[in-house]
């Protein structure tokens, strides 16, 4: 793509020149509406209970788009003056918390709570749509513009002051349009590729659970288990429960007092220590304090998540090798020590473990107490079958994340890709031709 002829400085830090016929507006001087949403009132009775009409709050804002199905208020919420409607294409811009910054543009009526500010422009000299494209790219420098010390927070007063650098109406529907193009095309690509790891994954662990709970021979006779949601399991296979062949063994608790840099203390293995099935030390904490034998990682360690707030994170885990052995452990992780690790681990990622740990999870109780974990029922095969069983998992595991990683590397060029497109064009980097 060619450059503009002539270029001048913008007079903003982070946008450097600008085309010489572009103008810089603050959005007070351009936009014909700034306000922030607002929260119908409880005391006035229940204004989302069979609601039908657009409201939402930061979390309904993801990648750009407004999810609208998640909540909705009814109309009496804006004829009591308890909420404003704001035009189609109006512009939301989240302006408090760990999102702060992303944008979003309707595309018909709506509302939202008090988090988000609400731009609305004048058709007549601003295109909606390329300062929405702008505003994304403004939106991710705001964070840093924020002086707090709890939650980072930009005002309806700071969204006023806010600079926009505008070519000739003509030239942002241009530019626009030529957006909405290529955004379309790669989120289209982004789209089929997600749905793609969507599916190897699920292939992934019906593979594991069908190798744990049948075994590779399909000739082999079959029994019932005995257990429903166990089903029929090879007539040599015993049915165990997981403390009959581990222990079970919860983490320590440690205090603030404790903690140490790298060189004074031991390392305490977390779940943010456990990505993507495989060992992190990106996010470390140490302690300095004495610490039982058993609570020493040993090479066989079944380390495993069984706290946390996100409930889909529980249960996720990774086998202690050489490099994460004499270590501990925090007390929302556990160690399941068994000499039957290699197959037990893959028990972890089943869908065997993953419908028996919901049974025990609740909206009260997000965890797997070393109880509940001891409880666990699975099929258990003779030691022989285990180690063929855990040798042609670990191949065909490795080869299907190879696919994996491969695929979400090219999700996020295509990402990136996009986010410079905008970032180019919106700043007059590069000239969209006619």
């Amino acid at each position: 793509m060619e450059k503009y002829n002539e270029y001048k400085d913008s007079g903003i830090e982070w946008l450097g020149e600008i085309p010489e016929h572009w103008e810089v507006k603050r959005i007070k001087d351009c936009a014909s509406k700034v306000k922030t949403g607002t929260t119908p009132s409880s005391k006035d009775g229940d204004y989302f209970s069979e609601g039908t009409e657009n409201w939402f709050t930061p979390v309904d804002i993801k990648n750009n788009v407004i999810n609208f199905s998640s909540r909705k208020v009814i109309k009496k919420s804006f004829t009591d003056n308890q909420i404003s409607l704001f035009d189609e294409h109006s512009i939301y811009l989240i302006g408090i918390g760990g999102t702060l910054g992303n944008v979003a543009i309707s595309t018909a009526k709506s509302s939202c709570n008090q988090q988000i500010n609400v731009i609305t422009f004048s058709k007549d000299n601003i295109d909606s749509k390329f300062s929405f494209y702008q505003l994304i790219v403004v939106g991710n420098t705001l964070l840093g513009w924020c002086n707090y010390t709890t939650m980072p927070i930009f005002t309806q007063t700071a969204t006023k002051q806010l600079e926009l650098a505008l070519p000739p109406l003509r030239e942002q529907t241009q530019i626009a349009d030529f957006l909405d193009v290529k955004t379309t095309a790669i989120d289209k690509k982004v789209k089929l590729l997600q749905q793609k790891v969507k599916l190897y994954k699920a292939y992934r662990k019906n593979l594991i659970n069908e190798a744990i709970t049948k075994g590779l021979d399909k000739t082999v006779n079959l029994k019932d288990s005995g257990i429903d949601w166990l089903g029929v399991i090879p007539k040599h296979w015993e049915v165990k429960r997981l403390k009959d062949v581990g222990k079970a063994i919860i983490g320590i608790v440690y205090s603030p007092s404790d903690i140490v840099n790298e060189k004074e203390g031991i390392l305490v293995l977390r779940s943010s220590n456990i990505q993507n099935d495989k060992p992190s030390f990106l996010n470390n904490v140490y302690v300095n304090k004495e610490i039982p034998n058993h609570h020493l990682t040993k090479v066989g360690d079944i380390l495993i998540c069984s706290r946390n707030g996100s409930r889909r994170l529980i249960g996720k885990n990774i086998v202690i090798d050489d490099k994460t052995k004499d270590y501990t452990f925090g007390a929302f992780m556990t160690i399941l020590r068994s000499k039957n690790y290699r197959f037990l681990s893959y028990f972890f990622k089943s869908i065997l473990f993953d419908f028996q740990s919901g049974v025990f999870m609740t909206s009260t109780i997000n965890q797997l107490t070393v109880s509940t974990l001891n409880k666990l029922y699975f099929a258990f095969p003779p030691i022989e079958e285990q180690i063929q069983i855990a040798d042609y998992l670990d191949t065909k595991i490795t080869s299907i994340d190879k696919i994996v990683k491969n695929i979400e590397t090219q999700i996020t060029t295509l990402k990136e890709l996009r986010k410079t497109l905008i970032n180019e064009v919106v700043t007059g980097k590069v000239k969209v031709s006619a």
